[in-house]
């Protein structure tokens, strides 16, 4: 059953905590275990992280979503810490709504008054909560075809029969089989026509910039927390920091390498830019760069300097450029360059190029990227 004290406590407590940011933790520790799937542990935590950002309609938008199809945030029988918190850093946001606010945001209001209910939360806290308040259904909208399209449509129909009435008025024949002559100008027009097109795409190649490792985007992130994937034996889940406005959910296949305890709370470097993959249903929106020795079947992080910060931009001396938005699979940016990362004797990591002196892996000032044990590694 429900805790209801350890709900109302938990309640109380975040109400009065003026810095969210750095409350989660202690929020969570306050509260008695309960049982959850991975799944359900990712989403906690991203909930707490985005639960400091109602202020932000986008945020709320989204919460109203996910309790489109929910009792509880994290679909559970029962509520859970993040209600509580989530309530308590939403509650002043709700009183304040007018009665358009309330309808848009329907799901909010219910998730929060069944929540209040069960949290015993005081009555001079609660949100009065108007249930003979009419809303229309929510419904799909169809798109409707524009009636200007459809006039015009007619109107080109009917000009269209015009013509060829004109042309049949005029005493125009149908056009037999075309002339060998004819046939022999079309084949050669065609022919100019994809040479020139041809010579169009290699001017384009051409004049395209050189494929560099400055256009893979790679930053200093903050792993928050790590739990197995529950559909794949061989992935960890992780919710990591990139200097964005918020976490990232990362998809690797580490379970074989790294224990799950080192994946807590550290430093890692990821490639930022990658295009999202779905794995086993979850997508992941980063990967974690890493050092290998496949011989020894042996994986370690890049470990970014010390003091970095989540966002922190990391590059190879002398690439030090606005990176892709998103790495194009068809240009094949990132299977270019990835074969000339490495490790030097000293362990840290450089992008070889023959003929060029190595690149070492930076930040802005200058302080090296290292594995921790593994030279001459693959990394990526």
């Amino acid at each position: 059953m429900t805790d209801v004290d350890a709900l109302s406590k938990v309640f109380e407590k975040s109400l009065s905590l003026k810095d969210q940011s750095d409350a989660n933790a202690t929020l969570v520790d306050s509260f008695p275990q309960v049982e959850l799937n991975d799944q359900q542990k990712a989403e906690l935590h991203q909930w707490l992280t985005l639960s400091t950002r109602f202020n932000e309609s986008e945020v709320v938008t989204q919460l109203n979503d996910t309790l489109r199809g929910r009792t509880y945030l994290l679909d559970s029988a029962e509520a859970t810490v993040v209600d509580a918190v989530a309530l308590s850093r939403i509650i002043a946001i709700v009183k304040s709504w007018n009665k358009e606010q309330i309808v848009a945001n329907r799901h909010i209001v219910r998730w929060a008054d069944l929540v209040q209910n069960v949290a015993n939360v005081p009555s001079d806290k609660r949100i009065e909560v108007n249930v003979d308040l009419e809303a229309p259904r929510e419904q799909k909208k169809k798109e409707k075809k524009d009636a200007k399209d459809s006039k015009d449509s007619k109107d080109a129909k009917g000009a269209k029969e015009g013509k060829e009435g004109d042309k049949k008025e005029k005493g125009d024949k149908p056009r037999g089989k075309p002339s060998p002559e004819e046939i022999a100008k079309a084949q050669k027009e065609k022919a100019e026509k994809k040479e020139k097109k041809k010579k169009a795409q290699n001017q384009a190649q051409a004049q395209q910039a050189p494929i560099t490792p400055g256009m893979v985007d790679l930053r200093v992130g903050h792993i928050e927390r790590a739990v197995k994937h529950p559909d794949a034996d061989s992935l960890y889940v992780s919710t990591i920091h990139c200097g964005d406005d918020e976490p990232r959910t990362v998809c690797s296949g580490l379970v074989k390498y790294v224990p799950l305890e080192d994946m807590q709370g550290r430093d890692v470097v990821v490639v930022a830019n990658l295009k999202p993959v779905t794995m086993r249903g979850i997508k992941s929106q980063a990967m974690v760069l890493c050092a290998s020795d496949e011989e020894h079947g042996k994986v370690e992080f890049v470990n970014p300097p010390p003091g970095s910060k989540a966002g922190d931009k990391i590059f190879f001396e002398s690439y030090d450029i606005d990176p892709e938005p998103v790495l194009n699979p068809k240009k094949k940016i990132w299977e270019t360059v990835q074969p000339g990362f490495t490790t030097n004797d000293t362990l840290e990591v450089v992008f070889r190029k023959e003929g060029e002196p190595d690149r070492k892996l930076v930040n802005k000032k200058g302080e090296v990227c290292v594995a921790s044990t593994l030279v001459g590694a693959t990394v990526r």
